[in-house]
Parts: structure tokens; sequence; C-alpha cells
């Protein structure tokens, strides 16, 4: 049973499963996202007194709360009980280009070190990294209204042209990240 769990689902279970529940949250006229609830957790916390932006009823999202600590919950057990601590597969001219940026043991480890360490999180590029990185992302998912999840799985499910501008922007975003940014902090 746990090695049937720990295998990606595929897509003809994954797929009408999250189709389901999509289906579900427009009939009941509900938005799933995520970026929403620190909206809601600062409401919670009495950010409504400042700004008008947070004065709303946050009650009507509790079930997003819900869901953002079953996703907390989820996480933690999958990776404390279900993960394979397996090297992850990469290709050779991938791990040559990690490898010149300094991921020594690309494709060794499952989390590569050069990143999700202590001696990294308060390195220059850490900071950077964490602090411009989570400026980004905050910045980027309130003025594009959503987060990745709202706009990519309800906003495109809902047949917005909002959201496929979105994804198409964030997808943008992770290539030039990806192929610009990272080099550029990780190499030097």
């Amino acid at each position: 049973m746990i090695e049937f769990i720990s295998q990606p689902w595929p897509w003809y279970v994954a797929g009408p499963i999250l189709a389901l529940i999509m289906f579900l949250l427009l009939y009941t006229g509900k938005n799933f996202g995520v970026s929403a609830n620190l909206r809601t957790m600062c409401s919670i916390g009495g950010a409504g007194r400042w700004s008008d932006f947070f004065n709303f009823n946050w009650q009507a999202q509790s079930w997003n709360l819900v869901f953002v600590l079953g996703a907390i919950i989820g996480g933690y057990i999958s990776h404390k009980y279900l993960l394979e601590q397996s090297a992850v597969e990469l290709a050779p001219a991938v791990v040559q280009d990690l490898k010149a940026m300094g991921f020594d043991k690309a494709g060794e480890e499952f989390y590569p070190s050069r990143i999700f360490s202590w001696d990294t999180l308060f390195s220059w590029q850490g900071v950077l990294v964490l602090i411009g990185g989570g400026f980004m992302i905050g910045f980027g998912a309130r003025y594009a209204g959503g987060c990745t999840s709202g706009h990519a799985i309800s906003g495109l499910s809902d047949l917005q042209w909002p959201s496929l501008l979105a994804v198409v922007g964030f997808f943008i975003g992770g290539l030039f990240m990806t192929y610009v940014v990272l080099p550029l902090i990780f190499s030097a």
C-alpha cells in the first residue's frame, strides 16, 4: 500500500479528481487560490483597522484556510513517511549546467544543499532569493489578482482570459528566473 502511495498518481486518477473539485468549487461559487489566505490571515489578525483591503468577512474564506492547513499537514506526512530518499534522475546536460553553477552533487541528492541549507540561507544568495523572490511572488500575486494555483487551476477552468494571460506571464517569469537570474546568482 505504501509503495502505491509513494508513486505519483497517474493522470487518469488525479485529473478527474481535480476536475471534480473544480466543478464543485465553481458550482458553489468559490474560487480556489492559496495567496488569498494571506489576506484572510491578516484580516483575522486585525489588519482591517489599518487598511480597508483587509476589512472583509474572513469567515466566508475559512474553507480555504482548512485547505492550506491540509496542504501543510499532507506535505509533512508525504515528506516524512512517503518520500523516497533516492537521487533524482536528471539529464546529463542538466547535471553539467548545474555543476557549472556550483551544484557539485547535482542528481545525487534529493534537495540541493547549495539552495536548501542553513549556510545558504544566511549567505547573500540566500537572502537575495528569499527576500527578492518573496517580494516578487507577493507583489506578482497581488498585481495579477491571484497566485499560480488560483489562475492556473481555478481561473483557467472557469475560462477566464485574464487567468490565461497571468499563467503565460508566470511561465515566462519562471523561464527568465531559471535561465537568467539563477545562473547570475549562483555562478558568482
